[in-house]
């Protein structure tokens, strides 16, 4: 039989707002034990330098960050569990988790277990992910100053992202599969009114192209012809949406219709009392490594004054 092991804090995610609920709540003296899952470190282990994370005036690269986070969390005490949660109630007190063979149950709970951005799934795309290949124009679009970038999407996002490339970069591809965008029509009117964009209507990417060095092009399908031709780039950018790491809690705690947790206003309480959201797990709109270390403190401080109320 399985012993259970109870937790004050429990914290399933390990990035940027894992990590900083970790801190504070250690700090708190609640002695939090945090679930790494799949990937620990989150986004950020898969970025090379960050540059916009205050406190790094040379910037940092994002394993090297992470690895950092981790070991402040643990110089305050908190307990790192390298497995992932694969079940929770939250319908009983305290909440019961497991994760692989290993059940817990904790009096509250942190969630941060992100958001991924979705890829096409070809195999050049993941061999030159951080370099060249990237989902976060913010993060690294000033990489690409006086550059050439590709866009892959046609909605809001992809209009945003080609919108902020093109303050560095020289030229814009955008490559959409239709002969239409989807985004709203203000956005397109911005971004197609730029003399650094060009649209490739009708186009799929079917292969990035590069050497030891990074991306150099990417090789694009006709969606009408079938024909296949070769652009010559530096990045290449996916723009088609993030799916929220939440199959775990579906029925247990209210998610928007795109899967993400929905949390009270100017708060990162959930709908079950005692269960909290940060990171972008619950951020639909900034998915940034300093705004989800910023709700990871959120999350924490409202976890402590939650317990403490208990108490009294």
């Amino acid at each position: 039989m399985t012993e259970t092991r109870h937790v004050n804090v429990a914290i399933i995610g390990s990035g940027p707002a894992g990590y900083t609920a970790a801190i504070y709540t250690a700090r708190a003296e609640l002695r939090p034990v945090l679930f790494q899952g799949l990937q620990p470190g989150g986004q950020l282990t898969i970025t090379n330098e960050v540059e916009n994370f205050p406190g790094f005036e040379h910037g940092i690269m994002g394993p090297e960050l992470m690895e950092v986070m981790k070991r402040q969390a643990q110089r305050f005490g908190t307990e790192i569990v390298p497995r992932m949660v694969e079940k929770v109630d939250l319908s009983v007190r305290p909440f019961r988790l497991f994760a692989e063979g290993a059940e817990f149950t904790a009096d509250s709970l942190i969630i941060s277990t992100g958001a991924s951005a979705r890829y096409l799934g070809l195999e050049s795309e993941q061999r030159f992910q951080g370099m060249g290949v990237s989902a976060c124009a913010t993060c690294d679009g000033p990489f690409y100053r006086d550059r050439t970038v590709v866009v892959v999407g046609g909605g809001d996002s992809a209009m945003e992202e080609a919108d902020h490339l093109t303050k560095f970069a020289k030229k814009v591809y955008i490559a959409h599969r239709r002969d239409e965008f989807r985004a709203s029509k203000i956005m397109q009117k911005r971004v197609l009114d730029n003399p650094k964009v060009e649209v490739l209507w009708n186009t799929v990417p079917v292969e990035v192209l590069g050497d030891a060095t990074g991306v150099t092009g990417v090789r694009l399908k006709d969606t009408k012809t079938g024909e296949t031709r070769d652009v010559a780039t530096d990045g290449f950018f996916l723009a088609i949406g993030h799916t929220p790491n939440t199959s775990v809690f579906e029925n247990q705690v209210e998610l928007d219709a795109k899967g993400y947790i929905v949390t009270k206003p100017d708060s990162t309480h959930t709908s079950v009392d005692g269960v909290f959201a940060c990171g972008d797990v619950q951020d639909t709109r900034y998915r940034q490594a300093i705004t989800a270390a910023g709700t990871g403190c959120m999350a924490a401080l409202e976890a402590e004054r939650w317990l403490a109320e208990r108490e009294d």
